[in-house]
């Protein structure tokens, strides 16, 4: 038998494990990045609804608010109309009428501008982008629970584990609801 052979052989048994050594660490760095991706995705919803809630409440606020002066206005001269009529009072009846006329004509220009423009269409449409919202929410986070889960597992797998401490790879926290969370947020207007 040749001399060097034992040397060979302890030699490709070094270089074996630490091909397997560096495939473990690589393997340890992917499924570390895929859980942070997986963070930056639930991090982005919550920028959505950041961004999307306050401008659809504004919004809907603001259909609401102007659809409700217009009516109530029209509701009020209208009742003023009606008053100055039974009292024989023309001149307070011409001048409700007028006003009437002005509210009328920017309620249809309102409607003209905004054919959809209902407050109950709106607060439709306001729960259900929270809702979308909050399913998108839900489902990235799932998605960071299971890209943590598999990090942990396989940190934790012998022989990862010594490896991974070894690197100073650490369990990653698993997203928790808070105390409380399981009831559902009110939205205020």
């Amino acid at each position: 038998m040749k001399k060097w052979l034992p040397w060979a052989i302890v030699a490709g048994v070094i270089l074996i494990n630490v091909f397997m050594a560096i495939g473990t660490y690589n393997s340890l760095v992917a499924k570390q990045e895929a859980a942070k991706t997986a963070w930056s995705q639930v991090e982005n919803q919550y920028q959505r609804r950041f961004d999307l809630i306050p401008n659809l409440v504004e919004t809907v606020k603001g259909f609401a608010k102007q659809e409700r002066e217009v009516l109530t206005e029209v509701t009020r001269l209208r009742s003023q109309w009606g008053a100055a009529r039974s009292s024989g009072d023309i001149g307070q009846a011409q001048q409700a009428a007028r006003g009437l006329d002005t509210v009328l004509s920017r309620l249809l220009l309102v409607a003209e501008r905004y054919p959809e423009l209902k407050s109950n269409q709106n607060f439709l449409k306001l729960q259900d982008q929270l809702e979308g919202t909050e399913n998108r929410i839900s489902v990235e986070r799932r998605r960071y629970n299971l890209a943590v889960q598999e990090y942990n597992t396989k940190t934790r797998r012998f022989p990862t584990s010594l490896l991974a401490s070894m690197f100073g790879f650490s369990r990653m926290e698993l997203f928790e609801a808070e105390t409380g969370a399981e009831k559902a947020p009110k939205v205020k207007f």
